[in-house]
């Protein structure tokens, strides 16, 4: 009767431990499955979170820019007695969020922007295509070839060696020359100096297309003097190009078709008259 009772035991404790076993790997699969929706549920959550911290950024940044729009509108139309509030938009800074800061980024913008259209308005008198001359006499162009100083000396024989210079790819001689004849002629010293700036640019910088042929002294002065110029800061730069056109491009041109076409249609119409 023991030895049943404890083989009914054996059997029992068999019996309830298999179960036990399989209880325990059928609860791995639904732990997993719980720890990776878990996980799903935590990077969700932060995508929201990102998408919605983006959405604020932008929503941020706009209204920046609705700001900066209307402190612009008001710097450029301010109302009659809001001057104050333009001054105050035009000085705010662009990375600022209101515009009561007395930043002067736009300020300067401000003023190169004046400094560029001052610029711009003073290019339109740049010298023209071709000055304003009647058509030379047969005369006229005879003296031509007596020397240079008599072809520089009128309109129609400078527009006729300029074009003839044209064809040499050196036409910057000659508008260097006449732009240095227009800056003697000013006195107001702003415009002189926004002149001599324009001058300096295009004829004298060694970026410039339009680069004339000058020494180092010449330059070394130049470039000396540019800190307050004057409407004679390239008097010796002008007579180098001068003395340049005379010797080089003058014998040329007394030779070239340029002349000898227009002194032969002035004498044949000199004939016919």
């Amino acid at each position: 009767m023991p030895q049943l009772l404890q083989d009914n035991e054996e059997c029992l404790q068999k019996h309830f431990s298999r179960p036990l076993r399989w209880k325990q790997f059928l609860f791995l699969p639904r732990a997993e499955e719980y720890n990776a929706n878990i996980h799903q549920a935590t990077e969700e959550d932060e995508w929201n979170k990102a998408v919605h911290d983006i959405k604020l950024m932008g929503s941020e940044r706009t209204e920046m820019r609705k700001r900066q729009m209307s402190a612009t509108q008001e710097t450029s139309d301010p109302l009659p007695g809001q001057h104050g509030v333009g001054n105050r938009g035009s000085n705010a800074c662009c990375f600022c969020w209101c515009c009561c800061c007395s930043c002067s980024c736009l300020t300067v913008r401000n003023q190169e922007q004046r400094s560029r259209r001052a610029s711009h308005e003073l290019r339109r008198d740049d010298p023209p295509t071709c000055e304003e001359s009647p058509t030379p006499t047969l005369e006229e162009v005879i003296t031509w070839a007596q020397s240079f100083d008599k072809l520089m000396l009128t309109p129609a024989g400078r527009n006729t060696f300029r074009e003839f210079l044209r064809t040499e790819f050196s036409e910057e001689n000659m508008l260097f020359w006449m732009a240095c004849e227009e800056l003697k002629k000013e006195a107001n010293k702003s415009i002189i100096e926004e002149k001599a700036r324009i001058i300096y640019e295009d004829y004298i910088s060694i970026l410039s297309p339009k680069e004339v042929s000058l020494d180092s002294r010449v330059r070394e002065v130049i470039n000396r003097n540019m800190v307050e110029p004057s409407q004679h800061i390239f008097d010796d730069a002008q007579l180098q190009i001068y003395t340049l056109m005379h010797r080089d491009s003058y014998p040329r041109f007394m030779n070239s078709a340029v002349y000898k076409d227009l002194l032969q249609s002035l004498s044949e119409k000199s004939v016919e008259a």
